[in-house]
């Protein structure tokens, strides 16, 4: 793994993963090579779900078809995209999974940096995208939910966590 890329697992651990309840129920999208659900479950919480397109996930699928995946609304206390955003605009799927209140935790490139980004990529310091970063976007622009912390890390990342509403 890239040097850059374990740096930041470690602190997307401290940052996001650590404060979660062990009783959440948590949905994360784009789980990859499944650090994230490995160190949850090795860990002690108990309601991990993975979701990604290729294996290795607990389930195989794209998440706009998610309610073809048996995934049920207003599900989720947290929903996890890390290094997700930028390739796909799913926030309508997510505010349709999360309960009312619950979190989405979330970190993308800032977009005007994402070009160095793409050098520490090809330098081989940082985890080659996927796909491309055709949705990036700052995220104090996303509708629909509530942006409560905000952060960059390093000037080139932004970290963020939004709460779904409480419906009335």
């Amino acid at each position: 793994m890239p040097a850059l890329s374990a740096y930041a697992q470690q602190r997307k651990i401290a940052h996001f993963l650590q404060p979660i309840d062990r009783q959440a129920a948590i949905l994360e999208i784009g789980c990859g090579s499944g650090w994230v659900g490995t160190y949850l479950r090795d860990n002690g919480w108990q309601g991990y779900t993975g979701i990604d397109i290729v294996p290795p996930a607990d389930i195989v699928g794209d998440i706009r078809d998610w309610q073809e995946l048996g995934l049920a609304a207003a599900s989720y206390d947290v929903v996890l995209a890390f290094e997700v955003v930028e390739h796909i605009d799913i926030y309508t799927e997510i505010a349709a999974l999360l309960k009312p209140g619950g979190r989405l935790m979330v970190t993308t490139p800032v977009p005007h940096f994402d070009w160095v980004m793409r050098g520490l990529e090809m330098a081989g310091l940082n985890q080659k995208r996927t796909s491309p970063h055709s949705q990036l976007h700052y995220l104090a622009d996303t509708a629909g939910l509530e942006l409560t912390e905000y952060r960059r890390v390093a000037g080139l990342s932004q970290w963020g966590i939004f709460t779904k509403p409480q419906q009335a």
